[in-house]
């Protein structure tokens, strides 16, 4: 199983606020499932980081691998932005972690998913 995990997720391990987060983190840490992110989540996570919290990103970022986003990506987020901007509000961010997550078979691991009606993507 691979997994892609969503800022907010990232978010939660970094400030250890929801111990089921945490515990889930853990699990796949030591299973050896793969996780990845997207670049997406490195940008809005560096846009909000305090500079105390600059080490534990640059560490947690180390272990994790990032999934580029390519033309075929763009394009199937392009599509979702057509598709569900005006009937469910996403953004250009979100439509690019859906689209990395189907263009990876990666499993999608976010609390959010009424930001991903995306068809087709699976959820952790």
């Amino acid at each position: 199983m691979i997994i892609l995990v969503d800022s907010d997720i990232v978010i939660e391990v970094c400030r250890g606020g929801d111990t089921n987060v945490t515990s889930r983190w853990l699990e796949l840490s030591l299973s050896g499932t793969g996780i990845l992110y997207s670049p997406v989540t490195a940008a809005e996570l560096w846009a909000g980081a305090l500079p105390s919290e600059h080490n534990l990103l640059r560490t947690l970022f180390q272990t994790l691998s990032c999934i580029p986003i390519d033309h075929e990506t763009g394009q199937q987020a392009g599509d979702y932005l057509r598709q569900y901007r005006k009937s469910h509000g996403i953004g250009l961010g979100d439509a690019l972690i859906a689209a990395t997550a189907l263009q990876s078979q990666a499993a999608l691991w976010t609390r959010n998913r009424k930001h991903y009606p995306m068809k087709g993507l699976s959820f952790y």
